[in-house]
Order: C-alpha cells, then sequence, then structure tokens
C-alpha cells in the first residue's frame, strides 16, 4: 500500500483540506498507517498531477486561503484497481522485541521500565478507540455497508490494542516472577 491508496480511501466521501487530511489521519488510520503532515502535502500535490484529486481554493476572513482536495473519478477508478490487487503480509518490524531478545544484557528494571512505557502508549491507544468506538459506532447493526467496514478497520485497532496490552503484562508478569531476576 502506497500512501496515495490512504489519502484516496480518506477523501472517498469527504473533500478535505491537507490539515483536515492530516488530522484525520492520525485520528483514524495512524494505528495502521503513519505519515507526517508534510508527506501528506507531497503526496497530495503527486495526485493532483496524475488527476486522482482535485482542488479547490477557498478564500477565508482573517486567515490565508485553503484548499480542499476531493477524489476524481479517475482517482475512484485507480482506487479501485487496487483493491482488487491482493494485499502484501506485512513481517513484524519492531524494536522493542529486538531489545527483548538482547535483554540480558541490561539490568531488568531497565526493560521493565521500557515495557511499562509500551503498554501506557498502548493503553492510551486503546482508550481513544474505544471512545470513538462509542461515539460513532455504539450500535453496530444499524451501520450502512461503509461504516461496518470503517468500524472493522476500529475493531482491528481496538484488538491489536489490547493484545499488545495483554503482551506486555505477560513479559512483565515473567520477568518479575524469574528465578534469576531479584527485584525491579
Amino acid at each position: 500500500m502506497s500512501l496515495s491508496h490512504a489519502i484516496l480511501a480518506l477523501i472517498l466521501d469527504t473533500p478535505c483540506s491537507g490539515y483536515d487530511l492530516a488530522k484525520d489521519f492520525d485520528r483514524a488510520v495512524n494505528f495502521f498507517w503513519s505519515a507526517s503532515h508534510q508527506q501528506i502535502y507531497r503526496e497530495l500535490a503527486k495526485l493532483e498531477e496524475q488527476g486522482w484529486v482535485q482542488v479547490e481554493a477557498i478564500a477565508q476572513l482573517n486567515r490565508p486561503g485553503k484548499k480542499l482536495y476531493s477524489i476524481t473519478e479517475a482517482g475512484k477508478a485507480h482506487l479501485a484497481k487496487w483493491l482488487t490487487q491482493p494485499s502484501d503480509v506485512m513481517p513484524i518490524k519492531e524494536e522493542l522485541l529486538v531489545k527483548l531478545w538482547a535483554g540480558h544484557l541490561l539490568e531488568p528494571a531497565i526493560l521493565s521500565e521500557e515495557v511499562k512505557r509500551h503498554r501506557q502508549f498502548h493503553a492510551d491507544k486503546l482508550d481513544g478507540f474505544m471512545d470513538i468506538e462509542q461515539q460513532f459506532y455504539s450500535s453496530p447493526a444499524d451501520l450502512s455497508l461503509q461504516a461496518t467496514y470503517q468500524y472493522l478497520v476500529l475493531r482491528r485497532g481496538i484488538r491489536y490494542e489490547r493484545d499488545r496490552i495483554a503482551w506486555c503484562d505477560e513479559v512483565l508478569e515473567l520477568m518479575m516472577n524469574h528465578p534469576d531476576v531479584k527485584s525491579f
């Protein structure tokens, strides 16, 4: 998947500014695809050059003008073609796992603090996802097909964060109860 596909998917229904798109990125898809604001703006320019998005300049009082980006028919066709392609299975590539693998070189307290930090990060993400679920998807049986697909993506994020928290708890418990670990 490329950043262009994620952007096209996000503006599929609602035109938005680059700023709003970056906020939506942070809120809606950041658990499975991340991009900086600079990357998003660069990609929007490329998508416009390719004719996959169109831009409408909006004048604003007492503020700089903004650009609204919307997907074109050619952009929809490109996105639809990409949707039919098989998805790559992404390998795990995580720094914390390497640190844990070689963790015996550290004092257990140092490694446990890193695991606790990761646990807190995932707990915070889970809280955010749960808020989104409650606010927008409180009645899954009543959702449109499009909203159901989006809800399923959110559910994947929720399950991922819950699993990460449970794994961190497992790591900490095994470390704490290991006979070679005195205390931390």
